[in-house]
């Protein structure tokens, strides 16, 4: 009987394993096909055959040097980095207030986080551009950033994460004379990573994708972010799909390092995430 089991069991391993193999190659086939098509010379780039002696990386010289693209890359990570530690900090701050502090309408407060979840980002565009014409953000770095400094999807997020930390810990951080902020800073954090890895990852990304924000605020080219910059670049040289496929090429490296960078983070915080109310 046990040998059964088991047999039975390595015989799911191995149907699991192929089709996890399989949907891989199924993924990165395309970006392999878009990858090599980015280092063809324009005349080839619709022949299926790889002539590899033609193989160059003219296209990526040519996108990083006759456009601002360094530029276009600095806005992009200035604004994912601040967006991102934004949220992780003040994300997780009002977590821990609605998951271990007693305050009024603590629930009610906690109940409109979610009922924000339930309006369409997109209905959101006007008023906060309206709000931003108003403070003279318009074309600039905090108007890119502020808005979206705050999560509701990820205060709830955190929120259930800390329901999963043991109230022990706190209540002997609090006998010793910890006080909240140290507790937060130096017990809720630290045990925290693998939430705060799965944040960053998405919140990241996210932002680094993000275009059509950034294409609304950012009027002068200057402040244009890669994508943006990108689509610019795009409506240009759009018969050019070696040039066109290099700058898409560029603009996922920096998405794929920092998901390579906290993967197992991720993983972890995907499954440990509690459900608990």
């Amino acid at each position: 009987m046990w040998k059964k089991e088991s047999t039975y069991g390595i015989g799911v391993k191995i149907v699991l394993y192929t089709i996890c193999i399989l949907w891989a190659l199924i993924t990165l086939v395309p970006y392999l096909i878009a990858v090599i098509t980015s280092l063809k010379p324009v005349e080839d780039v619709t022949k299926f055959s790889v002539d590899f002696g033609k193989l160059s990386f003219s296209s990526y010289k040519y996108i990083t040097t006759e456009f601002p693209f360094m530029r276009w890359l600095f806005n992009s990570f200035v604004v994912a980095v601040a967006v991102t530690a934004g949220n992780l900090l003040f994300n997780s701050m009002a977590a821990y207030a609605l998951a271990r502090l007693n305050f009024p309408f603590k629930k009610v407060v906690f109940y409109i986080i979610i009922g924000t979840m339930m309006i369409p980002g997109q209905v959101l565009l006007i008023p906060i551009y309206l709000i931003l014409n108003k403070l003279g953000w318009i074309d600039s770095y905090k108007g890119l950033i502020i808005p979206w400094l705050v999560s509701a999807f990820y205060i709830f997020f955190m929120r259930q994460y800390f329901l999963t930390i043991p109230k022990d810990l706190e209540e002997a951080a609090l006998i010793d004379g910890l006080s909240r902020f140290g507790i937060f800073f130096k017990i809720f954090l630290p045990l925290s990573l693998p939430a705060l890895a799965t944040q960053a990852i998405f919140i990241f990304v996210g932002n680094w994708n993000s275009f059509m924000w950034p294409s609304i605020i950012a009027s002068s080219e200057e402040l244009y972010t890669l994508p943006v910059g990108l689509n610019s670049f795009y409506g240009q040289y759009y018969q050019f799909w070696n040039q066109v496929l290099a700058g898409a090429i560029l603009l996922s490296l920096p998405t794929i390092i920092v998901f390579v960078a906290f993967q197992k983070y991720f993983v972890r915080g995907i499954v440990t995430t509690g459900l608990k109310e």
